[in-house]
């Protein structure tokens, strides 16, 4: 009898020792907040979709936190034929794909944008441009910071996604380094 007491007691120290492992870890990633994915769609599951005016893929994933049916979002930047950007509200969670056209998160994930060293992601800096132009069907922000690296004249860049300034994308070289404002489909970076 002896030996069947020491043994409840030793696996129940055994049980207390593992539930308390399992609420530390589940609190653990409860505190890691969750994101949005940049550069990926969620098709499939879409019960409402609505023009997003500002064109801010965090306006989207907003909508979806105030309707409780939602539970995942996609944001689609406006198109190059002049259309408006659309959030597509979810009411399930579909696999996620590759796609430059959109932002995706699911209920709760704020929109965490990619941090690359020199640019600076949903940010313009209005004014002291140098010149601006057209960039290629396919090119991106890094096309536009190279033109500005090309320049001697050129202290900054600001990149505008097509849809945001225009149909097609567009790079603004800037002969003056203005204050960084936030704004939604703009990439800037200092080059000097």
């Amino acid at each position: 009898m002896g030996k069947g007491r020491l043994s409840r007691a030793f696996m129940a120290k055994v049980m207390a020792c593992a539930v308390a492992c399992v609420t530390l870890l589940s609190l653990a990633f409860a505190s890691v907040p969750a994101r949005a994915q940049t550069a990926f769609d969620r098709p499939g599951g879409d019960y409402f979709s609505s023009p997003v005016a500002s064109g801010d893929p965090e306006d989207c994933a907003l909508l979806c936190e105030r309707d409780r049916r939602c539970r995942s979002w996609s944001f689609s930047y406006p198109d190059v034929e002049g259309g408006a950007a659309v959030c597509w509200l979810k009411n399930t969670v579909p696999a996620r794909v590759p796609g430059s056209c959109c932002i995706s998160g699911v209920r709760g994930a704020g929109v965490i944008e990619p941090r690359v060293e020199g640019v600076e992601t949903s940010i313009d800096r209005p004014g002291g441009d140098l010149r601006n132009f057209e960039i290629k069907n396919g090119e991106g922000e890094e096309a536009c910071k190279a033109a500005c690296t090309a320049d001697n004249k050129c202290r900054a860049f600001t990149y505008a996604r097509p849809g945001y300034t225009g149909r097609e994308a567009r790079c603004f070289l800037k002969k003056e380094i203005k204050p960084p404002r936030r704004k939604a489909g703009f990439t800037s970076g200092v080059v000097r």
